[in-house]
């Protein structure tokens, strides 16, 4: 049966034209909607990383256990979604706005102290957590690191145990004379090492990474990469968020006096990612002492209050960065005489107010 144009009476066919604006509209309006919410809610995690817990001997990798305990407290008080690195990874890769308060508490090297002093405080809040072992010094029973059998203990009752390196070597230090052939045979062995001896005694391959000392290069990241890990992580100051790479993940190191204190780290759980590309100096060792720009290019910089857009290297201190179209850079004519310097590109969202940032390392061969 075929209708004629004629057959819907004019009044019910403008009632009908009308409700299709209206759907339209609707539509339109719930996807500019989304689409601003994906512009401005850049909500991000907060990775901890941690090293010892009430050993006072050691004031640089320190944090006291009150410390340690308040700051737990002020997670749980304040309503903080405490991840485990998987969940963390499922939140990357769903592209969906993050929590609003959401952190992921991380150890590093595999001190005693976690097992006795930190894991009874995170039993009693419940939070997940892992640590990232020095496999050497585990397997050879160094003074005043865990053993196999408090891992394991850990690992039965839901703690993440996840590799540090075999032999804990700086790894962005290729030696003058080694060949780039040797260089990467030399990280795959000494990760390779590590996975094996954990796979023996924890019966799982470690599926993440974290760099001994944080130091990195381009090398470093690829050869790691090959081991087959899911994540590799830094010791960059930083948040994650959906633009963050899962092979070079930040984390914000709570030790020593000033970054141990409950102000500071209320700051940094405040921080937001700021999402770049193309980072000028790259991840490949330095050509030169003397880089003529520091500069990466901004993925979202109509977010930022253009005042507050700065660059800081470790050796040259903060300095306001110049936004041409979308890349933000500061010149330099100053030679750098330190082996490893950060860059951090900062600046003051408009929409939260919040102090957005993303770091990166650059070495000198």
């Amino acid at each position: 049966m075929s209708f004629s144009k004629s057959f819907f009476p004019k009044k019910l066919k403008a009632t009908a034209l009308l409700f299709f604006h209206l759907i339209l509209a609707i539509y339109f309006s719930a996807t500019v909607s989304a689409q601003t919410y994906q512009t401005y809610s850049n909500n991000s995690i907060t990775v901890l990383i941690y090293h010892r817990v009430g050993e006072s001997q050691y004031p640089t990798t320190n944090v006291s256990e009150t410390k340690f305990r308040a700051q737990m407290t002020f997670l749980k008080d304040n309503g903080y979604q405490i991840l485990s690195i998987d969940q963390l990874l499922h939140t990357m890769k769903r592209k969906r706005p993050m929590p609003e308060k959401a952190a992921v508490i991380t150890f590093d090297d595999g001190y005693l102290s976690v097992f006795k002093v930190a894991w009874p405080i995170l039993r009693q809040y419940g939070f997940p957590f892992t640590v990232f072992i020095y496999t050497k010094a585990v397997n050879d029973r160094y003074l005043n690191f865990i053993t196999w059998d408090q891992l394991r203990e850990m690992q039965k009752a839901g703690a993440d145990i996840q590799d540090h390196g075999y032999s804990h070597h700086r790894m962005a230090d290729r030696p003058d004379n080694m060949k780039e052939v040797e260089y990467r045979a030399w990280i795959r062995e000494d990760l390779s090492k590590s996975v094996d001896i954990m796979a023996r005694e924890l019966e799982t391959p470690p599926k993440f990474f974290a760099i001994p000392y944080g130091e990195y290069n381009r090398i470093v990241i690829e050869e790691a990469k090959k081991q087959g890990y899911q994540a590799i992580f830094s010791q960059d100051p930083g948040s994650v968020g959906l633009k963050t790479d899962p092979f070079l993940i930040p984390r914000e190191p709570i030790l020593g006096n000033e970054w141990s204190t409950v102000a500071h780290f209320k700051k940094i759980l405040q921080r937001v990612d700021l999402p770049i590309i193309d980072t000028t100096p790259s991840l490949d060792p330095l050509t030169t002492d003397t880089p003529q720009v520091f500069g990466a290019k901004l993925l979202y910089p109509e977010r930022y209050v253009q005042g507050t857009l700065g660059i800081y290297v470790s050796e040259l201190g903060w300095q306001q960065g110049r936004l041409e179209g979308d890349f933000l850079s500061i010149r330099n004519d100053a030679p750098l005489k330190r082996r490893l310097n950060r860059v951090i590109i900062s600046g003051k969202e408009k929409a939260t107010e919040k102090t957005a940032l993303r770091t990166w390392m650059i070495l000198k061969h």
